[in-house]
């Protein structure tokens, strides 16, 4: 049977919070967007992998807390998205798809998505657009494709899928006949040696209409209330926020356990690419480049007499002597020193930290916001310094605070800065100060970024201390 090639969309998934790779994945600024192998983050090496194997411009499904950080690192490397859709609460993978499927359906009911987690690390695009391409015609005449990865070792934290009948006339598709998630060692170790289970990777390549007539079928409720976040949904400029109340109406599950298990449409394609989905500090170790020692490095680390380990630093100085299989990580205010071999237990230190209160579970020291960055350098009883960076063309709010005055140096750059009915502009080693109560705003005009200084004086100097009164960013 052969059918029309459907249009084939990247929709990239990155709504997880990599609570294993904590501290420099935390749940305001996830291991996706961190720049963990390269220049680039997992989420841009994502989106380029895609754009390698297919013209259309991406879905990205994501948190509405982290909408601007999505537009800041596709503008980085010149993507333009279909569509950014907001998820106001987490759902798992099966409301994530469905919502996209629902919208691509709206402009063409051909469309099949190209389904991606953010967060993994396959550094072959070539061969992986060639496996797209050996997907397409399974979808094409009615399949959902899962990708399944030739299995490394028996490694008892992926799923697996086994390969049943070759689906005829399509070379490299078989049936998908079971699934199985996470085995015992010895289980693993049984599919490993039988040849026939491969790991499942989490990507998908999925005809939109076949996807939701099969969630329809098997998960009716995740169907329907995502159908009306959809349906209800607020929309502009090619972003589309769900409705609150029906999405998070929708049942949690995973689109493994709502449809891939339970259809008769599903198939998989066996792979020997290159994969790992970088959940652990130990994947880390895994897909590093290893000296004859056997570690992996990363930033301002030191090892001496050091065997087998992974080191991270994103600031001190980390150095390591005498020591063997351990996974040491330092950023700006925390380090993780555990063993490697333990690195997928470090979400319990993350829940620790919740229990106690710690801003260390969910915020690192550099804050995100749409027009840049800040970071708190000092805090003391009545004053805070800060970091901030405005990218350029951006501006904060026009805002005032009744607490505190600020006191605003430029290290770098050039800001035009509004103070009450005044405007200045500064430049580099030019300061400002902002009294007490009077309404103020920064700006970036420049090409280049804004480096500010910023000192804080007062009987309070939290965040919610900011009274804004115009923001391009709909935060007024």
């Amino acid at each position: 049977m052969q059918g029309t090639d459907p249009t084939v969309v990247p929709v990239i998934l990155s709504g997880g919070s990599g609570t294993r790779l904590w501290p420099v994945s935390r749940k305001l600024s996830p291991k996706q967007f961190a720049p963990m192998l390269s220049g680039r983050s997992l989420f841009q090496d994502t989106v380029l992998r895609a754009a390698a194997a297919t013209e259309a411009a991406p879905v990205v499904v994501c948190s509405g807390a982290h909408r601007f950080v999505v537009e800041e690192q596709l503008d980085a490397i010149g993507i333009s998205p279909a569509l950014i859709v907001l998820e106001p609460v987490a759902r798992n993978t099966a409301a994530a798809i469905a919502a996209a499927a629902e919208l691509l359906l709206e402009t063409d009911p051909d469309a099949a998505l190209l389904v991606l987690p953010s967060d993994h690390f396959v550094p072959d695009e070539e061969a992986f657009a060639s496996d797209v391409r050996a997907a397409l015609p399974a979808a094409a005449v009615g399949h959902l494709v899962t990708f399944g990865i030739t299995p490394a070792c028996a490694h008892t934290g992926y799923g697996y899928i086994r390969q049943g009948a070759p689906i005829s006339g399509i070379p490299r598709v078989f049936e998908a006949e079971r699934f199985v998630e996470k085995p015992a060692r010895g289980v693993a170790e049984g599919y490993v040696e039988e040849g026939k289970w491969h790991w499942n990777s989490g990507m998908f390549l999925l005809p939109a209409a076949l996807v939701v007539r099969e969630l329809s079928l098997h998960e009716p409720d995740v169907a329907a209330h995502v159908r009306s976040a959809v349906a209800r949904a607020a929309r502009s400029a090619g972003v589309v926020e769900l409705d609150e109340e029906s999405f998070a109406a929708a049942p949690s599950v995973s689109i493994d356990y709502a449809v891939m298990e339970r259809t008769s449409k599903a198939a998989v394609l066996p792979t020997p690419l290159k994969w790992n989905d970088v959940g652990a500090w130990s994947s880390m170790w895994d897909v590093s480049q290893h000296d004859a020692e056997g570690n992996a490095g990363r930033g301002n680390v030191i090892m001496v007499d050091t065997a087998d380990s992974y080191v991270h630093s994103d600031g001190p100085l980390v150095a390591t002597l005498g020591v063997h299989g351990l996974a040491v990580v330092a950023t700006k205010d925390a380090v993780l020193v555990t063993e490697r071999g333990r690195s997928e237990e470090v979400r319990a230190i993350v829940e620790v930290l919740h229990d106690g209160g710690r801003p260390e579970a969910d915020s690192a020291p550099e804050c995100r916001r749409p027009w840049g960055t800040y970071e708190s350098i000092d805090l003391g009883q009545r004053h805070q310094v800060k970091h901030i960076v405005v990218r350029p063309g951006h501006k904060l709010s026009l805002q005032r605070h009744q607490h505190r005055a600020e006191h605003w140096v430029v290290v770098q750059g050039t800001a035009r800065v509004v103070r009450g009915d005044e405007v200045h502009t500064l430049t580099e080693n030019m300061s400002l100060t902002i009294p007490q109560g009077e309404v103020h705003r920064i700006e970036n005009p420049g090409p280049e970024p804004l480096h500010v200084i910023e000192v804080q004086v007062g009987s309070y100097l939290g965040e919610d201390d900011i009274e804004r009164l115009d923001d391009c960013y709909g935060r007024a």
